[in-house]
């Protein structure tokens, strides 16, 4: 990590924030673009993590809980683990709501108090692009799975290449925002075979900006626009964002 606390990085400040905890899923997974996410984010986790039944299944930077709820709702035996006491504490009303056992705990993805190999399955959504260091956390997200482990990143081969370069000008500017990496997927794959694990499937979300999809608002044309740049080859060219399932190798 660079210069400073790791604690002072915008990534700790921005959800440590009780009123970013309180309306992030509204503004991530609001109105119909934002339910579509949604429900495509639980089928491609379904499909990469299959059975959870009694699986041993950790969600590291589980924020207000979906992915984890998600998992739990399936028969796994989830822990959550994030930075942020407010974003737990959603997840765990999330929780007690619906009558679901999940431990959520707080936690850092640098440093993962758990022993190698603890969990049978790991899961990481929304991390890896706002971690201040990002191999490190790919390092200690693997060290503790024992078998799969599913990530997701925007692609540096997409438009949020744009939309990330823009935000750190803005942010270096001193406006508040949200300043991501994205990251190749050769990058990434290379620090996962580090560490001991092969990419075992890839799903690529949409070819124009999530932001722009919202803009429009239309169920339909994101439908459409997404057959159309499938038909082209863009989506699996240029997708954002990615997520994969990665594998234990077999030494």
């Amino acid at each position: 990590m660079s210069g400073g606390s790791p604690r002072e990085h915008y990534s700790y400040r921005v959800y440590a924030d009780p009123e970013t905890a309180r309306t992030f899923d509204e503004r991530r997974f609001g109105g119909p673009i934002g339910a579509l996410v949604a429900a495509e984010q639980a089928h491609v986790l379904a499909d990469f993590v299959g059975d959870a039944r009694d699986r041993s299944i950790l969600d590291v930077g589980t924020g207000t809980g979906r992915a984890a709820i998600l998992m739990a709702r399936a028969g796994g035996r989830v822990t959550g683990v994030d930075a942020s006491e407010e974003m737990l504490a959603i997840a765990r009303q999330r929780a007690a709501d619906e009558g679901l056992s999940i431990r959520f705990l707080p936690g850092d993805v640098h440093r993962l108090e758990f022993p190698d190999r603890a969990f049978e399955v790991v899961m990481s959504l929304r991390v890896l692009m706002h971690t201040p260091d990002w191999r490190t956390s790919v390092a200690e997200l693997c060290r503790v799975a024992g078998r799969l482990l599913v990530i997701d990143y925007p692609s540096m081969t997409s438009f949020a290449l744009l939309e990330a370069l823009a935000r750190r000008v803005t942010h270096a500017l001193g406006a508040k925002t949200e300043a991501y990496r994205v990251l190749s997927s050769a990058t990434v794959a290379r620090e996962l075979g580090k560490n001991g694990f092969q990419i075992r499937s890839v799903h690529r979300q949409f070819f124009l900006p999530i932001a722009f999809h919202k803009a429009i608002g239309s169920e339909r044309f994101t439908m459409r626009s997404r057959r159309f740049s499938h038909r082209l080859g863009l989506l699996r060219l240029f997708g954002s964002p990615v997520t994969l399932v990665a594998e234990r190798c077999a030494f």
